[in-house]
């Protein structure tokens, strides 16, 4: 294995070019999909439930969401803080560890602790890092179940 590099071209996932060079070729230093492997185009996209954070001035939003990219598009805020994999009973969860920091809807006081469990989430890395991995593992999990 050698240590990171430039992939011949950019990750068909999620277009990453920096990877690892493995015995068997190229994979994504991001989502680990090895380069030149091509996901089934008879398999429907996986969907990946997350809870992410974001913050907008001195408040959290906790949401939930299986197309990301475009929820955040469509929301005004000032910074991603962190994704979590699950589903709306996950979110239902967070919203009742933070209910006592709850301004409205989804929205929270930007709490220290609340902070803290976004941070711990995120772990210092990109959490668009996270999902593409998350997205790899099931288009792996979809195309061995074939």
């Amino acid at each position: 294995m050698t240590l990171g590099g430039t992939m011949p071209g950019p990750c068909l996932l999620c277009g990453e070019r920096r990877g690892i060079r493995h015995a068997d070729g190229w994979h994504c230093g991001v989502c680990t999909w090895r380069c030149g492997d091509v996901p089934d185009s008879d398999l429907p996209r996986p969907r990946v439930d997350i809870v992410y954070y974001i913050r907008f001035a001195d408040r959290v939003k906790i949401g939930t969401s299986h197309k990301p990219r475009q929820r955040l598009t469509a929301l005004w805020h000032d910074e991603l803080l962190a994704f979590e994999r699950g589903d709306r009973t996950l979110e239902r969860v967070r919203h009742e560890q933070f209910a006592d920091l709850r301004e409205g809807g989804e929205w929270f006081t930007a709490a220290p602790r609340l902070l803290e469990h976004a941070a711990r989430l995120a772990d210092g890395g990109d959490p668009w890092h996270a999902y593409a991995r998350w997205v790899s593992a099931a288009f792996a999990r979809l195309s061995t179940a074939r």
